[in-house]
């Protein structure tokens, strides 16, 4: 079936480069859904071109590891923009690679990032009075990552 419109092809725009600092792993063990982790979220900091802030204790990156070794992930936090205002932050994706190398991350180690794959699906909440802030509600943002043994590091996109 011939179309007379085509849908848009989607573009990146580079949001912000976040560094999400981490606490030890809480390894709950085998779940009715897979090995469940938890890992809480200490703070960090989100560098950007639209976007500046500091992230705040108190998340967390529930995780469930899968047969073969492969992560979903879904961290949720806050930020605090430079401005003050508030933003809710959640990040759900995978993390997968060749069966060595993601033994090496569960084991807190930092393999090389082009050796695995970290993307995430990213979702935003803040005032809707915001003036600064208020266009995250309607981002729809991937990011690519990587993980360091104390940290996240995400590359942010808006999917324009």
């Amino acid at each position: 079936m011939v179309t007379p419109q085509q849908p848009p092809r989607p573009e990146l725009e580079f949001l912000a480069r976040a560094e999400v600092t981490l606490d030890e792993v809480l390894d709950l063990g085998g779940t009715p859904h897979g090995r469940r982790r938890i890992v809480p979220i200490t703070g960090g900091r989100v560098e950007g071109p639209r976007l500046t802030a500091d992230i705040l204790p108190g998340g967390a990156d529930w995780q469930i590891v899968h047969t073969g070794g492969w992560v979903r992930v879904e961290a949720r936090y806050t930020a605090r923009a430079d401005d003050g205002s508030l933003v809710s932050i959640t990040s759900r994706g995978v993390r997968h690679g060749p069966p060595e190398v993601m033994a090496a991350l569960l084991a807190g180690q930092s393999p090389e990032p082009s050796t695995y794959r970290f993307r995430t699906a990213i979702n935003f909440e803040t005032a809707e009075d915001s003036p600064d802030y208020a266009w995250l509600n309607h981002v729809v943002a991937v990011s690519s990552a990587l993980r360091r043994r104390d940290a996240v590091v995400l590359d942010v996109y808006a999917v324009r």
